[in-house]
């Protein structure tokens, strides 16, 4: 089979396809972008707002994921031509020695948009993988989200993501603690001050500037970047957007 044959049957297990949007976290919050939820995550945080990518005990898994064609994927992910496809979960760095990811990666390279993974950092990044990919938004989990810590925080992989030059750490806060949380683990793992970005933690506007405004002055302090979840502030809750 040729490459291109196999590009054409190569597939990938999906929640939800969307955009374009705006890219409401982190780095390139307010650009336009396109999203790609893969299922299947490796963590089960507390507070997940999307645990139907994963969360078998309160979702039909079966419903909420469908395996779909590469090319009916960028297809839909060019439309309305983003700037940035963002590739997202779930975890879908558990996707990455898949056929359907080396072809999606391509596919996209060779549009000329750029690709963001967004990743909770337990997962080393495959060489291929940190080739095409424009900025890895690393996500590493704090005591709040509930998995042990040795499940949760993974030098290896952090150390990997490290490596490519390409990594933004982008922690999910709440209080002054959870900011001294980020700084021990920004020393314990190399993590640059100026990659690392704190955000409130909130699935609506009363809980985001609620918490915004308490960790906002120790991030600082710190050396951290501050990002908010433009999204939310947009559309509230809502699926895909």
């Amino acid at each position: 089979m040729t490459a291109t044959a196999a590009a054409a049957v190569a597939t990938l297990v999906v929640a939800e396809v969307f955009g374009p949007t705006v890219q409401g976290e982190g780095p390139s919050t307010g650009r336009r972008a396109s999203f790609l939820r893969l299922g299947a995550c490796n963590l089960s945080c507390d507070w997940c707002d999307t645990p139907y990518t994963w969360d078998a005990s309160r979702f039909d898994l079966r419903a909420e994921l469908t395996r779909r064609p590469v090319p009916e994927l960028v297809d839909r992910l060019l439309e309305g031509h983003p700037g940035i496809v963002v590739i997202t979960g779930g975890e879908p760095l558990l996707h990455q020695r898949r056929p359907g990811w080396i072809a999606l990666l391509d596919a996209l390279h060779a549009a000329g948009v750029e690709i963001e993974i967004e990743t909770n950092g337990t997962i080393p990044p495959t060489d291929y993988t940190a080739e095409r990919v424009t900025r890895f938004n690393v996500s590493p989990k704090l005591q709040h989200a509930g998995d042990p810590e040795d499940k949760r925080i993974r030098p290896d992989a952090l150390a990997a993501l490290v490596t490519t030059g390409k990594a933004a750490f982008k922690f999910v806060a709440r209080t002054g603690a959870d900011v001294d949380q980020v700084a021990a683990l920004a020393a314990a793992h190399h993590l640059p001050a100026h990659t690392v970005w704190l955000m409130p933690e909130g699935t609506t506007t009363a809980e985001l500037d609620t918490h915004l405004h308490t960790i906002a002055d120790p991030a600082i302090a710190a050396g951290f970047n501050l990002t908010t979840r433009l999204h939310v502030y947009a559309w509230g809750n809502e699926r895909a957007r």
